[in-house]
């Protein structure tokens, strides 16, 4: 295996870890009764990419490099200003839909992306998936589903309230055309992947801060911008700006479908910290055949095709 194969599988398993603890702390942060104001989203938000800029600016000391790509290659700049607002919605939508829905549900649902995602990067990139890996998609999806019924309580599907159900499904198609576009631009140029994620993290920054004046202003005059904030709320905010730096490692050596594999299987991970440490779940049937079909489906999708064939499908 190349150095460069074990740099790949490696981020995808840090991700993996990155993902499952992101959902459980967001979705107990959303639901914890604590007495005086509940922190912001988007504050939470904004401080994520404020600690994201200040770890790549830390990690390497490139200021002169940097005045050169941000100042006086400003069109190339620009570019990063659509996937920043796109992944910033994404972001407070993200909040929005664990406030409302329950971790399982959310889960189960956020993977939708996945298909966006591939979609996307046919549209965008120009990538053909063969037969096989289009399979390897619809058995994912059929296999994170099973996975997850069983978790689901009686009555469970009352709690789809539209609002969670809409942030979600909008934070799919967000998740899909701004990963993607953000691979494109990395694929097409010689900027390094910390450059481009301090120039993203900079427009992230800004659009956020502006979004959380306009939306949450009276609310941070009032009480201020940490508001509400406490150990979990901190765990949440490094675990999300952990998330962008794992992301573009992820995105540079292997591709946004990949991604959204190793994100599936955190589902199961979760699932098994539940059973072990939460001990609120008891596997069945279900849950042993929905974790074969999403591990089959992992390897399906990294089945090389002989060049020859002509099982290729355009969408």
């Amino acid at each position: 295996m190349t150095s460069c194969n074990v740099l790949k599988y490696l981020s995808l398993g840090i991700l993996v870890l990155q993902t499952t603890s992101l959902v459980l702390t967001m979705r107990y942060s959303r639901t914890l009764k604590e007495d005086g104001p509940r922190y912001l989203p988007s504050a939470a938000v904004v401080s994520a990419e404020l600690l994201k800029i200040t770890v790549y600016w830390s990690v390497r000391a490139m200021n002169q490099q940097l005045k050169e790509e941000i100042m006086n290659k400003s069109s190339e700049t620009l570019k990063l200003a659509v996937p920043a607002g796109i992944y910033t919605l994404q972001n407070n939508l993200l909040y929005v839909a664990l406030s409302n829905l329950d971790a399982a549900t959310y889960q189960v649902t956020y993977q939708l992306k996945i298909l966006t995602t591939a979609l996307f990067s046919v549209s965008m990139l120009g990538k053909k998936l063969g037969f096989y890996q289009w399979l390897s998609l619809l058995i994912l999806m059929a296999g994170v589903t099973l996975v997850q019924v069983q978790v689901w309580p009686e009555g469970a599907l009352c709690q789809f309230t539209v609002c969670g159900v809409m942030a979600v499904l909008m934070a799919c198609v967000s998740s899909g055309f701004a990963g993607v576009y953000f691979e494109k631009i990395l694929k097409e140029t010689k900027q390094s992947v910390w450059v481009r994620n301090i120039q993203l993290g900079l427009f992230s920054f800004v659009l956020g801060l502006l979004g959380m004046l306009l939306y949450d202003g009276e609310s941070v005059r009032q009480s201020g911008m940490f508001q509400g904030y406490s150990a979990i709320t901190c765990v949440v905010v490094v675990l999300q700006a952990l998330g962008g730096l794992v992301v573009a490692v992820v995105i540079k050596y292997a591709d946004n479908i990949l991604k959204g594999f190793a994100t599936s299987l955190s589902i199961i991970l979760s699932t098994l910290i539940s059973y072990f440490l939460l001990v609120d779940f008891n596997p069945t049937s279900a849950f042993f055949g929905g974790a074969v079909l999403v591990i089959a489906a992992t390897f399906l999708y990294n089945y090389e095709v002989n060049a020859s064939s002509s099982t290729a499908v355009k969408v």
